[in-house]
């Protein structure tokens, strides 16, 4: 009998993940795997069985606070490192005075790498653009250093990304938002669509549409529509395997988390089928127009005081 690793790698064999390439030639799965609000004590484990699943690329950011258990957990899955994506995120607490950088180096000591292959600014924090855009200009020198292999923002709107445009030099590689059926954030992907980002879901499954359905701002639990459990029943899939691959077909990368072993391996078992134009349509037209997560416009270092130890 085959043992659970074997099994995870017979899986990692057949499902041929599929790689998006970056505005600058970088080519990354399409498929990601996520730890927001993933414990510490429970990331190194779902990181270990991710990569045994067949993930190559794992998202992370400073303000998660599991930096330090992403790196222990790509170290532990016996994967080379170069096989492996790591994505993270300078925290707003970083922006200013001088800070980025610290905030950067800091995020590759824990991480325990000495290059990073995605590296985002995780806000826009528009009431403090200046700070940002300072940020991302030390970015910008930590690509033509190559510590990192793409840059880019996360939670940019169209006017953000206008703003950072007309003050930088390199275009972002990536903009990860929330999106998913309830939030399709169909201004983000036309924009990010004509300046050659790729869009990048958070919360691809639904967030907190799904799994706090009941404070959701309408729509209910997208796994329990019935154009979802319609599709899943037509091709013998799960609900959350009918979303994953409603974003792979548009093009889009995903990255979602679970820390449940049998609902990691289901959540990258998406290579084998594909969805037909007008189905696709049909989910996207379950958009409601309301986000689940924060404002990115109303988000700064006064509304939201938190700050990384970068100690």
């Amino acid at each position: 009998m085959a043992s659970q690793f074997d099994e995870r790698h017979m899986i990692m064999a057949t499902t041929g993940q599929t790689r998006v390439t970056l505005n600058n030639g970088l080519a990354i799965p399409a498929l990601g795997f996520g730890v927001f609000q993933t414990t510490p004590e429970d990331t190194v484990a779902a990181v270990t069985v991710a990569i045994g699943d067949g993930y190559r690329l794992i998202d992370t950011a400073a303000s998660y606070g599991n930096e330090r258990e992403v790196g222990e957990g790509i170290r532990s899955s016996g994967v080379d490192r170069d096989q492996i994506f790591v994505e993270s995120k300078l925290w707003i607490s970083d922006y200013a005075d001088g800070k980025a950088e610290v905030g950067f180096d800091a995020s590759l000591r824990r991480l325990g790498v000495d290059y990073v292959d995605v590296y985002l600014l995780h806000q826009p924090t528009p009431a403090d653009f200046d700070d940002t855009i300072a940020a991302y200009r030390l970015l910008e020198r930590k690509l033509a250093d190559g510590e990192v292999r793409a840059i880019g923002v996360s939670n940019f709107s169209p006017d953000h990304l206008t703003r950072l445009l007309d003050k930088v030099d390199v275009v972002p590689a990536v903009n990860q938002v929330e999106l998913h059926p309830y939030f399709t954030n169909a201004t983000v992907q036309h924009a990010d669509a004509t300046l050659g980002i790729l869009t990048q879901a958070w919360s691809p499954i639904g967030g907190i549409h799904r799994y706090r359905p009941t404070d959701a701002p309408g729509g209910g639990n997208v796994l329990e529509n019935p154009v979802i459990t319609g599709l899943a029943a037509k091709y013998g899939k799960t609900p959350a395997q009918v979303v994953l691959r409603w974003h792979l077909d548009q093009g889009r990368s995903a990255l979602p988390k679970s820390v449940t072993p049998s609902r990691i391996t289901e959540n990258v078992d998406v290579f084998d089928f594909t969805l037909l134009p007008e189905e696709l349509a049909a989910i996207d037209a379950l958009d409601t127009g309301l986000r689940g997560g924060p404002d990115p416009e109303l988000l700064n270092t006064r509304s939201f005081p938190k700050a990384v130890d970068n100690s």
